[in-house]
């Protein structure tokens, strides 16, 4: 069960973070919330797609991991098998919360760090330690960060995003039927991507529109990302292979 913290270097002083991969660590997760602040990244090696918050029901991206729930086929023996690692894995136990701190004697809401001390990368004895021998930060406790700030822009460019995309029409179902093989065949639904008739039928005005908001490219960036398929079926196939020679 998590327990966060407000993240600080006395009583987090031996903090430390395993940065290995696997089930043990909530890895087994064949999706994850994409932020289109990472889009340009995550495109090169994962599948985006669109999605309905099923709590919320607004529109979220996703990142492609597995074709199955708790499939993850980025990781292999401790290993995530690829050169971007997404905001929402790389966080590891940290997140972004809120305080109340007086600045210039005004009251304001400011972003802080904080820990899920439970979490399953947490250790005092071995991993990426998250401050200093003197209390300072670590460099890793500043890619953190770094990755935090990122997720926080993300999350918040991302509703008028998919909004503007939405009321446009861009947005189409996806239902995916992909044969593995003679034996094996996966469906994915549920997930929505960019409707590439719809793009090209947008007048210079609309398309205008989506570059002055800076959405153009995320649109680009989405249908792109699709080429990754390929490799994701690429490493299915290769582990229904090994299974069935073993």
């Amino acid at each position: 069960m998590a327990k966060h913290e407000l993240l600080n270097n006395i009583t987090h002083q031996d903090l430390r973070v395993l940065s290995r991969f696997g089930r043990e660590y909530g890895d087994n997760v064949g999706m994850v919330t994409a932020f289109p602040t990472e889009f340009a990244e995550l495109q090169r090696e994962y599948p985006i797609f669109l999605r309905k918050d099923p709590r919320e029901g607004q529109w979220q991206a996703v990142a492609l991991l597995g074709f199955e729930t708790h499939e993850n086929l980025f990781v292999q023996e401790g290993r995530w098998n690829a050169a971007y690692l997404p905001g929402a894995i790389a966080k590891g136990p940290f997140l972004i919360g809120f305080q109340e701190q007086r600045i210039d004697g005004e009251l304001r809401r400011e972003p802080v760090i904080h820990v899920d001390v439970e979490h399953p990368r947490v250790s005092r004895s071995e991993g990426e330690p998250v401050f200093l021998p003197h209390g300072g930060n670590s460099p890793y406790l500043e890619h953190i960060s770094n990755v935090l700030r990122g997720l926080r822009d993300g999350l918040e460019a991302a509703p008028a995003m998919y909004a503007a995309y939405d009321a446009l029409g861009l947005i189409q179902p996806m239902n995916l039927e992909l044969q593995l093989d003679a034996q094996h065949r996966v469906s994915l639904a549920g997930l929505y991507g960019i409707d590439r008739d719809r793009l090209a039928a947008l007048d210079a005005e609309q398309l205008h529109s989506l570059h002055r908001s800076g959405y153009l490219e995320g649109v680009y960036l989405l249908l792109s990302s699709l080429h990754n398929l390929r490799r994701l079926m690429a490493e299915k196939q290769r582990r229904l292979r090994l299974a069935e020679a073993a």
